[in-house]
This record gives C-alpha cells, sequence and structure tokens, in this order.
C-alpha cells in the first residue's frame, strides 16, 4: 500500500516538473500587465478621436477628454520600453476608465501574436507610449498590429500618442531608424541625406495622410527638422504639412477634425505650412523661400480639414538659406534660437 501510493506521488511530481516550463514560459515578443477590470461592460458610447502630446508630464485634462472617448471603457497602452507604470498612473491617477492594459513589445512576433490581437480588438482607446519611434515601424509596419490601429479608429475609438508615439501617426513618419534622433541644424544641412529617415504607409490615422508630425516642439528647437522633414517628404507628397506639439502639451482632435490644445505649461501647437517643393542633392543645405508657421494656444480653434485656425497664438513666415533657419515667427514667452 505504501509503495502504490509512493508511486502515485512520484508520478504527480513528474507532471509537475513536465508543467513547469509551460507554465513559465513568457509569451513570444512582450510583456503584459493589466490593472482593473478588463471583462467589465464598456458604459458609454465611445468616439473617434485622436489625443496628439507632445512628450514630458501628461495633460490631465487632455487625459480625462480621452477617457470620455473611449466610454469610460478600457484603455490599451503599447509601448517598446518600460512596463506598466503608464497604466497604474491613467487607472489610478487620472481615473475615469474601467481598465488598463499595457503590452511591451519586445520582437516583431507580438505583432501576429493571437492574445495581443484580441486584446487590440477589445479596446475602447488606445494609446501609444513614448520611447524609440524605430522599434514601433520594425515591431508593427506591415503587421497585424498596424492593421487594427487603423481599423480602431475606423470604429469610432480614439488614438493617443506621445513623443515617439506621436511621431508615427503621421501620414509620413520621422522613424529615427539609423538609431538617432537628428537635430535640426544637422537636418537642415543636408534633408536629402542618410539621417532623415521617414517612413510612409505605416499607420493611416484621419486627416493625417499629407501630415508630418514632431513632439518636444519648442524644448528642443524641432521647427527647423520638421521643416527639413517636409522638404524631404515633399520630394514624394507636394501637399505635406506639419503639426508640432510642446511638451505637456496635446492637441485634442474631434470626431469632424475640431481640435483645441491643452496644456499645463502655457505651451503651443505649431502648424507648419511650406509654399512649393524645394529642391534636394544629398550632402547640400536646405534653401526654402517662404514657410508658413502659425501657433496654435489653449484658446485657439483649429480645423484639420481646412487648416484653418480661429484666434492663432502668432504666425509669420519663415525661411531657410543655406541651412539656416531664418525670420522665424515670435511665440509669447519663447527663446527661439538664432
Amino acid at each position: 500500500m505504501a509503495m502504490k501510493t509512493l508511486l502515485r506521488l512520484w508520478a504527480t511530481f513528474a507532471t509537475l516538473l513536465l508543467a513547469v516550463p509551460a507554465l513559465a514560459q513568457a509569451p513570444a515578443g512582450y510583456a503584459y500587465y493589466e490593472i482593473g477590470d478588463v471583462a467589465a461592460p464598456t458604459p458609454a458610447p465611445t468616439a473617434q478621436a485622436m489625443m496628439l502630446m507632445g512628450g514630458g508630464e501628461w495633460d490631465v485634462g487632455a487625459f480625462r477628454w480621452f477617457a470620455e472617448r473611449a466610454g469610460h471603457g478600457h484603455i490599451v497602452v503599447l509601448r517598446a520600453s518600460g512596463a506598466g507604470e503608464a497604466g497604474e498612473e491613467i487607472y489610478r491617477d487620472i481615473g475615469g476608465v474601467l481598465s488598463v492594459q499595457t503590452i511591451v513589445f519586445t520582437d516583431r512576433a507580438a505583432a501576429s501574436d493571437p492574445r495581443v490581437l484580441a486584446i487590440l480588438e477589445h479596446a475602447d482607446g488606445i494609446f501609444l507610449a513614448g520611447g524609440d519611434q524605430s522599434n514601433y515601424v520594425r515591431y508593427w509596419k506591415n503587421t497585424p498590429v498596424a492593421r487594427l490601429l487603423d481599423a480602431h479608429v475606423r470604429k469610432d475609438r480614439p488614438i493617443g500618442g506621445t513623443s515617439a508615439g506621436l511621431a508615427i501617426l503621421g501620414g509620413t513618419a520621422y522613424g529615427a531608424m539609423d538609431g538617432g534622433s537628428i537635430d535640426s541644424p544637422t537636418a537642415l544641412a543636408d534633408p536629402a541625406g542618410p539621417a532623415v529617415t521617414l517612413v510612409t504607409d505605416f499607420l493611416h490615422m484621419p486627416r493625417l495622410a499629407h501630415v508630418v508630425t514632431d513632439t518636444h516642439f519648442n524644448a528642443r528647437d524641432r521647427l527647423g527638422r520638421l521643416i527639413a522633414f517636409l522638404a524631404a517628404a515633399r520630394q514624394k507628397d507636394a501637399v505635406a504639412i506639419g503639426i508640432g506639439v510642446d511638451e505637456q502639451s496635446a492637441l485634442c482632435v474631434e470626431a469632424d477634425g475640431t481640435a483645441r490644445l491643452r496644456t499645463r505649461n502655457g505651451g503651443f501647437a505649431w502648424l507648419v505650412q511650406p509654399k512649393n517643393r524645394p529642391a534636394l542633392k544629398p550632402g547640400k543645405p536646405l534653401d526654402w523661400a517662404s514657410v508658413r508657421v502659425t501657433g496654435i494656444g489653449p484658446d485657439s480653434r483649429f480645423d484639420l480639414n481646412s487648416l484653418r485656425i480661429i484666434a492663432p497664438v502668432f504666425a509669420g513666415t519663415a525661411r531657410v538659406a543655406g541651412g539656416r533657419l531664418l525670420d522665424a515667427p515670435a511665440t509669447p514667452g519663447a527663446v527661439l534660437p538664432q
């Protein structure tokens, strides 16, 4: 009797040993975090919307607007670095949502993982975190994840992105594919060079097909580099324009294309509209005679359909000569590069 009991115990132990590798095996290419009740029904209708954030500290009002457009339901955070801390902040500090699930991608395999795709299908709102946008391009371009991000917005659900997450939302995106983050003087010195790594046919957001976005805008003197990106983009897209967003600020776009800026530090969004298409040669600096720059503040109203701004904060026409940005419009409280 004792021998039979011992044999049963050994059999049970062996079964457990065989099961341990399967239980301990991590999912392919991603880490997963959740907080809240992911199974609860969404309490209100969702609405198509875009939250275009410039990086840095979040504006709480913008996130509460985003939560409302998500029906106060289920938010999914996508990123390629860090962990679940952004989800914790959204759920605990901002509130107004039932759950937040975070997927941290570590390779391209995750973009075809059935669990990942099911989570995205279920999302009421999707937020693309900051980090290195080249990872987003490598992991998501031409994958089911990219197709689901496009489909998410078509289903009248909001999407948001900050820093790297905003960089990839435009129809032409700066992919930072060379492993760096180019600055304005370098980009203006050679806009046709190998460091201006623009990516097209990635994501397809409403009214952003001809838009190049940029972030951390005034804090990192990025007007010059956005103009350089537009010079390169206009070689293929003759009507490309730019939208830059300052840190701690968010351009919140409604379903009808109207937008307003929310900011916690007096920042702006920048509408950059060049005239014509410049001639570019690799290794040569940019010359461009006319680039209209208009500032969008909290009291402004912006229509992405017509590109009309009511009550702009500043406006002017910049030019670039020999790779040097000249005549940039003065912004209230800002110190512009010389």
